[in-house]
């Protein structure tokens, strides 16, 4: 199974849906952007339901909801009103390296206190009407803090556990850490999904050949650098420019309808942009045209003269 991992910003619905009318099957299921209860704050993560709905998501990848926080009480009550929505998985985010995050032991600021995990854990598990999968990653600043953790995740019913083998002080610099993921592999009782650096056919094929259990990936930025690489995995599928091109313009005309303002739509294609252009046969200096355009109306343009003229 391949799986959309949680991008903020990136693969929220909108993107889910473009890509899912694109490339019809291409992704079995996505983890949606997380949920943020933010100082407990259960009304500011529910403002954020639209991204979710089930009736908002029917014509797009299927998706598991993603909650981060560390407040037991409000987590329940969110992941059983999801629960009540149609959601019979809810996944728990600590893994999110953002600084601004991490400082409060949310996401990976939370894997140096396994005492916290517990804690948590013991509260919600008995009250959980969803199963519960985790997202993580091997530590906040070494991966060995994840070995305080695997004894206490293997105490609980959890669905599955998707580890990307770095910690959350490096962000996505350096490389992934596959020998510490393979001591956690053979230690967890759990089914584990892994995630990290898959960018191209050689990565996926490198981790399922050192890894042959793992059954399911989960990709990021790899679909934005190339967005046919689950094709290519799946079905040996070969680069296709136009169907490139039909999907980055799909996604630029959507973004084009998002109610927001055109400056915030300009940075929003840009950001896309930053990521994509790796897809495409194009120089470095045409890439740079797009970014330092000035107006909505100029960085549109300086994006379609280039898509038009390949």
């Amino acid at each position: 199974m391949l799986i959309l991992a949680p991008m903020q910003g990136l693969t929220e619905l909108m993107f889910r849906k473009v890509y899912h009318q694109c490339f019809p099957g291409a992704l079995d299921c996505s983890i949606s952007p997380f949920l943020s209860l933010t100082h407990g704050n259960l009304a500011d993560a529910w403002k954020k339901i639209g991204d979710v709905l089930p009736e908002a998501n029917s014509d797009s990848i299927p998706v598991i909801p993603q909650i981060l926080g560390k407040e037991p009480i409000e987590f329940v009550e969110l992941a059983n009103r999801l629960y009540d929505i149609g959601y019979t998985e809810i996944n728990w985010n600590i893994g999110c390296p953002m600084r601004r995050v991490t400082a409060k032991h949310r996401g990976s600021g939370i894997l140096p206190y396994p005492d916290e995990v517990r804690a948590i854990l013991d509260h919600i598990i008995p009250r959980l009407k969803p199963d519960l999968s985790i997202k993580m990653r091997l530590g906040l600043h070494n991966p060995d803090e994840i070995f305080n953790l695997i004894p206490i995740l293997n105490d609980y019913p959890l669905l599955n556990i998707t580890i990307h083998p770095r910690t959350g002080k490096q962000q996505y610099s350096g490389q992934v850490d596959l020998d510490t993921f393979a001591r956690t592999l053979s230690l967890l009782h759990h089914k584990v999904i892994y995630n990290g650096d898959i960018c191209t056919t050689a990565d996926y094929r490198r981790i399922s050949q050192r890894f042959p259990k793992i059954q399911d990936i989960m990709i990021g930025r790899g679909i934005l650098y190339d967005p046919l690489l689950p094709l290519k995995i799946k079905n040996n599928h070969p680069d296709d420019l136009p169907a490139t091109l039909h999907f980055i313009l799909s996604l630029t005309d959507a973004i084009d309808q998002l109610p927001i303002r055109q400056e915030s739509q300009m940075r929003k294609i840009k950001e896309y942009w930053c990521l994509l252009r790796r897809s495409l046969p194009i120089t470095e200096q045409q890439a740079m045209t797009v970014l330092h355009a000035k107006t909505p109306d100029e960085t549109r343009l300086r994006l379609r003269t280039i898509l038009d003229n390949l």
